[in-house]
Formats: C-alpha cells, sequence, structure tokens
C-alpha cells in the first residue's frame, strides 16, 4: 500500500509559482490575469510564473521542454511552496514519462489543478507518493461572482489541518464566466444525489474520467484498492456526453483491482452534457460490478463552479442513508 506523503501546509506570506502544464496562460485574457493574482495576493500569497507560461504553440501549449522545466523548477525551488496550474487542456499526460520523479519525492509540495490535469496528479501521486490536489487553478481565481465557495474550501485544504465535511454550495453555474463576468446565471443547488446507500472509507484518487483513462495499461495508474473514486465528466463530445460517460465507467470497472473500490463520488455535470438523475441512476443499475457500493453525485467538483478542493492521495469517509442523508468528510489532507 502507497504510504501518502502530505505536502506541508502554506501559511501568509508564501510563494506560489503558476505554470503551464496544459494550455498556455496565453489563452487567458490580460484582466482575468490582473484579478487571479489580486486574489491570491488577497490570501496572503505571493505570486510568480514559470519561465515558459506564456509560450503558446500550435496547440495552445508549449513544448514538453518547456512545460517540464518550469514543473521543475517550481519543485526544485525550496521558496516555492505551492504550485498552480494556469488552466487545463488536452496534453499534460505528454509530460509523464519524462518528469524527474525523485526531485518530487525529495521536495514535497502542494500541487493543484483539474480537468486535464488529473493526468498529472495522480501520476506523481502513484510514483512519489506526495498528495496532490484537484482543485481551482490559476485562471479560476479571476472568477468575479460566485467563487466565495471555492475560495473558502482552497482556504480549509490549504491553511487547516482539521477535517472537513464538504456541504453542498447553495448555488451553481455552467455559464462561459471568462467571457462576461458581469452577466452570470445562477442556479439553486439541489444537493447530493443519493444512487446507492452506504458507508465507505479510504484513499482518494480519479478526477476527470476521461483524462483518467489515459493512465490504464501505463506506469502512471495509481492503484485502486481501498478507495473512494472522485470522478467527473466534461461535455466536449456534446451530443454524446452520455453514453460516452458510461462506456468511459465500463472502462474503469474493467480495471483489475476495481473490487476493492470502496465508494465513488460523481461530480456535477454540466448542463448541455444531457445527464439527469434517471439517466445516471439506469447506467449504475447496469453495472453489476457497482453494487452495494455507497454512490452519490451532484457533487461540487468538475466542469461547473463552484467546486472544492480534495486531496489525490489523502483520505475521505463517505456515509449515504436511504433517507438521503449524505456525510462526505475529507478526513486527511
Amino acid at each position: 500500500m502507497m504510504i501518502s506523503l502530505f505536502p506541508p501546509k502554506l501559511k501568509a506570506g508564501d510563494k506560489i509559482r503558476v505554470i503551464a502544464p496544459s494550455c498556455s496562460m496565453g489563452i487567458i485574457s490580460e484582466p482575468n490575469k490582473v484579478l487571479a493574482v489580486k486574489a491570491l495576493e488577497d490570501l496572503g500569497l505571493s505570486v510568480t510564473f514559470g519561465k515558459y507560461v506564456d509560450e503558446c504553440d500550435l496547440m495552445r501549449s508549449s513544448s514538453v521542454g518547456s512545460r517540464l522545466q518550469d514543473l521543475h523548477n517550481a519543485f526544485e525551488d525550496s521558496s516555492v511552496k505551492a504550485i498552480l496550474a494556469v488552466i487545463g487542456g488536452s496534453n499534460s499526460n505528454q509530460l509523464l514519462a519524462h518528469i524527474d520523479y525523485d526531485l518530487i519525492k525529495r521536495n514535497p509540495k502542494i500541487f493543484c489543478g483539474f480537468s486535464d490535469i488529473t493526468a498529472l496528479s495522480n501520476a506523481i501521486y502513484h510514483k512519489t507518493g506526495l498528495v496532490t490536489y484537484s482543485g481551482p487553478q490559476f485562471s479560476s481565481f479571476a472568477m468575479k461572482q460566485g467563487f466565495d465557495y471555492t475560495r473558502a474550501f482552497f482556504k480549509r485544504i490549504f491553511f487547516d489541518n482539521t477535517a472537513i465535511l464538504i456541504e453542498p454550495s447553495l448555488t451553481w453555474s455552467d455559464d462561459a464566466w471568462f467571457l462576461d463576468q458581469e452577466n452570470r446565471t445562477f442556479y439553486k443547488n439541489e444537493g447530493y444525489w443519493l444512487l446507492q446507500p452506504g458507508e465507505a472509507q479510504g484513499r482518494i484518487v480519479g478526477g476527470n474520467l476521461s483524462t483518467f483513462l489515459l493512465l490504464h495499461g501505463t506506469p502512471y495508474m495509481p492503484s485502486l484498492k481501498n478507495t473512494i473514486l472522485f470522478l467527473e465528466a466534461d461535455s466536449i463530445t456534446e451530443g454524446h456526453c452520455v453514453p460516452e460517460f458510461d462506456r468511459a465507467f465500463q472502462a474503469l470497472i474493467h480495471q483489475p483491482d476495481f473490487h476493492d473500490v470502496k465508494g465513488i463520488v460523481i461530480g456535477r455535470f454540466e448542463q448541455k452534457f444531457g445527464m439527469d438523475l434517471e439517466k445516471l441512476k439506469f447506467i449504475i443499475e447496469s453495472k453489476p460490478a457497482l453494487k452495494n457500493l455507497p454512490i452519490i453525485a451532484n457533487a461540487d467538483f468538475g466542469h461547473t463552479t463552484p467546486i472544492f478542493t480534495f486531496p489525490i492521495g489523502g483520505t475521505a469517509a463517505l456515509t449515504a442513508e436511504k433517507t438521503g442523508h449524505v456525510d462526505l468528510i475529507i478526513e486527511r489532507h
């Protein structure tokens, strides 16, 4: 069993490094960059940037060498206490075979991002034991409205050691906030969807489902033994999202150690995804391997806002009662 290595917590005055292991910061508007820096500084953090963070090629990314250099420099620099990805994308898995995992293990520190960053976060945890984090990225901090929940959980995870009860947000949104900060649409959050009752405790692995699947059959896939899977899906393939989620979920079930999974938490789907409770229940009930697992959905993470931050390699406890009451607790982070 992998022994989790927890990075030191943050404190006021700490320096963070922003890097672009997937898409370049060049795709972020200048006003939103300014807003993101200000929001992080308001948390008492000093913001620095990788040398190649603005490099931008035909794939809206940068060379493998540039991205690796910024990643390695961020871990090697003893003055840097946390590393934030700029944003997601589609190619962070290009880095996996070239990363100096021994360097990372010798210099444990916070590494946070989501979406395409799922590949890096899980691979780093698997190869080094360092707990990484699925949570807001640099670009997320530019959000003017609807960010209080995200900010609060970011602070609790990274500045505090106590267990955290993950309560649902009051409202949520899936609009293109980065294009229009003033005209936002928010919906009342109906809370967790209870799919199957039960209790579970285990290590957290997962993140974006399609990105997590990129690790299958590689040396970078973490063990699923004694885990609670946190899974979310985005709507890039609009119109085919629900069946794509179904078969991706089935591919995960085919992992040889899936039978040792203890529970599943599914993040909120975007409206254009086309998922609803009836369809999701049908998908779950169609898979005998999921029988008797506690499963909840509509949790605040993924490609809607707001989101909570969770530790990959940390531990969680899930209690889902038949009455509909749910307790989701991040125990170690």
